[in-house]
């Protein structure tokens, strides 16, 4: 087995375990299944003793120009309690939405092999008139959701 393949074979499983590493810094109670059947990657214990579970989405540098924030063909339907953190390795940034955002947000697939599965682009991608090379940047809509901490997760709605 090649190390490229190793590498980009185990990027969400790294991302995930280091953005576990980040809100455990941050001093929050985090709980990780052994399992992956559910979509939960983890689980966060509030101040008030309630529970949200979180699936870790990630999108290496290495992914064609002008997809470095697109999330696709993702199974879901509204859930309680239940939230998304997406993670752009190119545009460094986060983004956190509950299940119910996510769905407002995302387009869902009404023809195809991924009928019903759900998409989300966060970025757009422009191009520099005077080098003629391109820039990604996050849509004006989603800045909304750009998280610099974990907080959204710990703090009670």
């Amino acid at each position: 087995m090649s190390a490229a393949f190793r590498h980009s074979a185990g990027f969400g499983k790294r991302i995930e375990y280091w953005v576990v590493g980040l809100m455990l810094k941050e001093g929050m109670d985090v709980y990780l299944p052994l399992v992956d059947d559910n979509g939960i990657d983890a689980v966060v214990r509030r101040a008030d003793g309630t529970f949200v579970e979180a699936q870790i989405k990630a999108r290496s540098k290495k992914v064609v120009m002008g997809d470095a924030a697109l999330f696709a063909t993702i199974d879901h339907e509204r859930r309680e309690n239940y939230y998304f953190v997406f993670y752009s390795e190119r545009l460094d940034t986060f983004w956190i939405m509950s299940s119910r955002e996510f769905i407002e947000e995302a387009r869902q697939n009404k023809t195809g092999k991924n009928i019903g599965k759900r998409s989300i682009w966060f970025n757009g991608k422009r191009k520099n008139k005077e080098t003629g090379e391109y820039t990604e940047h996050c849509h004006a809509r989603f800045q909304k959701y750009v998280a610099k901490d974990f907080q959204r997760l710990a703090r009670s709605p």
